[in-house]
């Protein structure tokens, strides 16, 4: 876990909890099928306790426990799964190659 600073109070941020995201979206042709496919982030929840702001964070640790395998983003180095057309850190598209 990381110490972090809250960037409005300067306030000790605390580890709330790692949580998924879902990436996909839900549409009214097919329901949630594109949004079940599209998978999830993981990220890291960081909360202030003085002023409430919320911050989220790609995990310091790989996900444990299975998963998709990963290729790593050739612009920014992040690891995503394999399946991800985008990096969703710093949006380069896999397409172009």
């Amino acid at each position: 876990m990381r110490e972090l600073k809250c960037l409005r109070c300067s306030g000790d941020m605390s580890f709330i909890r790692r949580e998924e995201f879902q990436l996909g979206r839900t549409g009214w042709l097919l329901g949630d099928l594109p949004n079940l496919v599209a998978g999830a982030m993981e990220l890291d929840v960081y909360a202030c306790p003085n002023c409430g702001k919320v911050e989220l964070f790609t995990p310091d640790e790989p996900f444990e426990g299975g998963g998709l395998p990963q290729k790593k983003c050739p612009r920014c180095g992040n690891m995503i799964d394999f399946d991800y057309h985008r990096c969703p850190l710093c949006k380069y598209d896999f397409k172009t190659e």
